[in-house]
């Protein structure tokens, strides 16, 4: 076997200890400059040095680790190929896979592919999970799918935990288990496990001090989107086959965009929320994230049309064609969007019969909004947050501290206003579909500065608490690639009708993406 020359050994044990100290300089001058350098793990695969190295700032370090074993073939007289294990100081051993050029003189890396130790658990993703943790009914709809169920609901046995250690040390075993579970499991689908959640379900970027951030099963080096953060990424990455959110402001939708999924916010009342931790009750809805369009109308046709309660009666048997092949895009969230989202959009409804129309400054929907949310918000948590004044948090505790400022004639105020909006955006969906991108622009970075999430959450919010307000039911579809620091990513389709026409609108959506399969 060949010995590896000692000006390669030297970069790669140079590398090797910029990787443990995080040295992002170091690292980056290592890997060759260019759009063909590749970098791959079991999150996906990064191509470029610009997405490389975004990726690379945002990582952190890795656990110290020694190499234990090095094994070198040449590739010619100027490129190699470098596998090494490496032996982690807590236990596990990793494999780094390196393609190495000389160029200029220098041996940098032209591709990498990366497998970590071995995980049990991603305690970023899940709180708890099995295989499965609770069997579902043998036969029935959903027989053979997996359910990641988000950390606000009753599970018989199991404490909710809302994102926050504190919370769960605090809580007590539930003794029912949520209808909205139950439902699922009822049709034949098992549960996997539950999921995580931002704190309280009260953001939308899908970050969690106390647990960390679930990766993005979509675009590596992404934030994932939340507040449903821990189920879509357990759906993005085929560890579940629908995830059981909420959406209050767009915690279904946010994450299905920025992860590549299908999400549905069902009509505000439509499914049970009982045994369901509420955020905002006058706009808490329950809904699904699946990795097809299929999957999530098998979903809905059951959980919606499945007891023949007076409410269900009204969407049995609903299909695409009660619903107009008519849209309406709001001229408002078209300004809002981001100019590569706007161009794909807009090649995308090329065709289609659609109308712009003026919806308002969208700060008029949003202000009132937040006030409501926050009202209620601090209604259902004030006395748990005043008690525990250390356990949130920073970013969620502002929250939170804004929202005990709220008064009665704030809240008075802004409901009123909220009438006028609920109006104006139920007489939009009356003969037509409402239709915009989800969310601005592909999944941003994940970044450790609050000032940059809290922006990003105010620009989503301005575009997806119109529906919030109407309570009306909408569907994010993966219809959109649009280029980002890190590659191609997803961005969802957002399409909303009138309430009650939740089946019909998923099937609408289908048609709309058969209609993009066959273009």
């Amino acid at each position: 076997m060949a010995e590896i020359p000692a000006d390669l050994r030297a970069a790669f044990e140079r590398y090797e200890a910029a990787i443990v100290a995080n040295d992002v300089d170091v690292l980056d001058a290592s890997f060759a400059p260019g759009s063909e350098t590749l970098r791959g793990d079991g999150a996906g695969l990064l191509i470029g040095f610009d997405a490389i190295s975004a990726f690379r700032g945002l990582r952190g370090g890795v656990p110290a680790r020694e190499i234990e074993r090095i094994e070198y073939r040449p590739l010619g007289e100027d490129a190699a190929l470098v596998v090494s294990v490496s032996r982690y100081a807590g236990g596990g051993t990793g494999l780094q896979t390196q393609v190495w050029q000389r160029i200029d003189g220098t041996w940098l890396i032209t591709a990498a592919h990366v497998t970590p130790r071995a995980q049990a658990l991603d305690t970023s993703v899940w709180r708890t999970v099995g295989s499965p943790l609770w069997q579902g009914a043998w036969e029935g709809a959903l027989a053979g799918l997996t359910v990641a169920v988000k950390d606000l609901f009753a599970i018989k046995g199991y404490r909710i935990g809302a994102g926050n250690p504190t919370y769960l040390d605090g809580a007590r075993a539930e003794t029912t288990t949520a209808p909205a579970v139950a439902d699922l499991l009822r049709a034949g689908a098992s549960l996997r496990g539950i999921a995580r959640t931002d704190e309280f379900a009260y953001s939308i970027a899908g970050d969690n001090v106390h647990y960390g951030t679930p990766s993005n099963g979509a675009l590596p080096g992404a934030l994932p989107g939340g507040s449903s953060s821990g189920p879509a990424t357990a759906v993005a990455t085929g560890q579940a086959d629908i995830g059981l959110a909420t959406d209050t402001a767009g915690s279904i939708r946010v994450p299905a965009s920025y992860q590549g999924l299908w999400g549905l916010r069902t009509t505000h009342g439509l499914v049970p929320r009982q045994g369901m931790l509420p955020l905002a009750q006058s706009f808490d809805t329950i809904g699904w994230l699946t990795r097809d369009g299929e999957t999530l109308e098998r979903v809905a046709d059951w959980c919606l049309s499945y007891d023949g309660s007076e409410t269900t009666e009204s969407v049995r048997g609903a299909s695409a064609d009660e619903l107009p092949w008519r849209f309406v895009v709001p001229r408002e969230v078209m300004d809002a969007v981001e100019p590569d989202t706007r161009v794909a959009f807009e090649a995308f409804v090329a065709g289609l019969d659609v109308e712009v129309a003026d919806i308002g400054d969208l700060d008029e929907w949003f202000v009132p909004f937040r006030t409501v949310q926050g009202a209620e918000a601090w209604r259902n948590n004030g006395d748990w947050v005043s008690a525990h004044p250390s356990a949130l948090g920073a970013a969620v505790a502002e929250r939170f501290r804004v929202a005990s400022a709220i008064t009665a004639d704030d809240e008075a105020s802004a409901r009123r206003t909220l009438e006028v909006l609920r109006t104006r955006v139920r007489d939009l969906v009356a003969g037509a579909v409402l239709i915009m991108p989800t969310v601005p622009g592909p999944a941003p970075l994940r970044t450790r500065s609050g000032e940059r999430v809290d922006a990003l959450r105010t620009a989503t919010l301005r575009m997806t608490t119109p529906a919030a307000i109407g309570g009306l039911p909408a569907v994010s579809a993966p219809l959109l690639t649009v280029p980002s620091t890190l590659g191609p990513a997803p961005v969802g389709v957002c399409v909303v009708s009138r309430e009650g026409t939740d089946i019909a609108l998923v099937r609408l959506a289908r048609r709309l993406a058969s209609r993009l399969e066959l273009s």
